[in-house]
């Protein structure tokens, strides 16, 4: 990338320190100020703003990067020009945190019809026809809407697909960025949903862009909802790739359309089905991480469906769905390295483990952990730290932990150990763990130990969100 040098004088110093920074391409820049123009209302009017030297295009940065939980410069950056340029729906965002709604446009009836005009050519009719339905009924689940299909006249929510200009005054970009529209309730256009037949759309395949879930989310602007700056919620703006067969309306999204319509009166109180997931926040004191480990010079903190990273040149950790980073992930993990010998990150769930350099799964896996030589008696592991010192890898099952040579690829000979052998205070079950600065950091519930690998000596004890910050807006 090219770099210019932005030289700041230091009047009382007078020393000049130049400092590189990143410099985009015309063209970056460009499609940066296209995005806000139609995401974030990016207008050339002059207001007050201007006149206080504050720039709209550097205000519409910050609200983006607000939004989408990304460091708040209002100076265009990496992490933003790679946020603008992943698949979403048209739609405008909002400024509110959580779910929003578009103020008092909602039906008044709770028995809707819906009509499809066309269909797709990447799958068949019956596969869009199941889709569709499938993608209203997640709001029927929660709500007393019942949804009815017409296929003549006009329904209260036309579903049609089109290409670029397609009718709506709101022209499609082609394969890609845009992947669908919808409007909010309301007469004409209103609860209309339009589909860009410039992606490929699919019916269970991660291979394009599943119609379910692009129909799901479009769905709730048909019903009322705006954008949500919740990274789990069907609603907020980013394309996310969820099965449709185990698929749970969050819980932000429940909230959000309850708001509206209320709760399904016929959901049975005794069998009320999946509890809705929440998306877990890094202010909650009482969390316990799910595993730790490095990256390049980050920090991944994981939890349920979701990691936090956190940069040593940012404040701000940004929260994503696993598998909006590796699509290939699994979730929910047991433990978590970052491997120097293969350049990866190694993410572990019950027997198998799974390793990732960049966005790419490595080839050959996910394999079974035994190729650690971890005893068929293993059946997952705890946490799992690397010690760059060493060059060791150590796992934790249970009370115990293995220690394993990463350069001979063999574990080493003498374990499994005892924790209460080597750590000292360390009597609960290991949750995460990782190495930072040469300290070694192992999480038990609530609480992380730091320790001296060399010698064992424990220095600290710690809340496990020492590293993770709170960031309360």
């Amino acid at each position: 990338m090219k770099t210019i040098n932005l030289c700041i004088l230091l009047s009382l110093a007078v020393a000049v320190y130049c400092v590189p920074i990143p410099q985009f391409t015309e063209q970056d820049e460009n499609f940066a100020e296209s995005y806000l123009k139609k995401f974030y209302n990016l207008t050339e009017e002059t207001g007050p703003s201007i006149r206080r030297g504050i720039s709209p295009v550097s205000r519409k940065l910050s609200e983006m990067q607000r939004f989408f939980g990304l460091k708040i410069s209002g100076r265009l950056d990496a992490d933003t020009l790679e946020m603008m340029k992943k698949p979403r729906c048209g739609v405008t965002d909002s400024k509110i945190a959580g779910f929003s709604t578009f103020g008092e446009h909602k039906w008044k009836t709770n028995s809707l019809t819906y009509r499809i005009e066309n269909y797709t050519p990447d799958m068949s009719v019956p596969e869009v026809d199941d889709s569709i339905e499938k993608a209203l009924q997640v709001w029927a689940e929660v709500t007393p809407l019942r949804f009815t299909r017409i296929y003549s006249g006009t329904a209260d929510i036309m579903i049609s697909f089109g290409r670029l200009a397609h009718g709506d005054y709101y022209p499609f970009d082609g394969p890609d960025g845009t992947l669908a529209h919808a409007f909010a309730p309301g007469p004409g256009l209103g609860g209309d949903a339009h589909f860009d037949d410039d992606e490929t759309f699919t019916f269970r395949s991660n291979t394009g862009y599943l119609l379910f879930m692009v129909a799901a989310h479009e769905f709730g602007h048909s019903l009322g909802l705006s954008h949500s700056d919740d990274p789990g919620a069907l609603m907020h703006p980013v394309y996310t790739y969820r099965d449709s067969d185990t698929f749970v309306l969050p819980r932000d999204d429940v909230n959000g359309i309850q708001s509206l319509y209320g709760p399904n009166p016929d959901k049975d109180p005794v069998q009320p089905g999946p509890e809705p997931p929440t998306t877990p926040d890094a202010c909650d004191s009482t969390m316990v991480l799910d595993a730790v480990a490095t990256l390049r010079g980050e920090t991944l903190f994981f939890k349920d469906s979701f990691f936090w990273r956190s940069y040593p040149q940012s404040s701000t950790p940004q929260q994503s769905l696993i598998t909006n980073f590796w699509p290939n992930a699994p979730i929910n993990i047991d433990a978590a390295y970052e491997s120097q010998e293969l350049d990866s990150v190694l993410l572990f769930k019950d027997r198998r483990v799974w390793a990732f350099s960049g966005y790419d799964l490595v080839p050959g896996y996910p394999k079974s952990i035994s190729n650690f030589g971890l005893p068929s008696t293993v059946k997952k592991i705890d946490a799992a730290l690397y010690d760059e010192k060493s060059g060791k890898t150590l796992f934790f099952v249970g009370r115990d932990y293995y220690s394993y040579d990463e350069a001979k690829k063999t574990m080493d000979k003498g374990f499994p150990k005892r924790l209460d052998e080597t750590f000292s205070g360390l009597t609960g079950k290991v949750t995460a763990a990782f190495q930072n600065k040469g300290f070694a950091y192992i999480y038990s519930g609530v609480h992380m130990f730091e320790y001296s690998l060399s010698s064992g000596m424990l220095f600290r004890v710690l809340r496990n969100n020492y590293f993770l910050a709170c960031n309360n807006f």
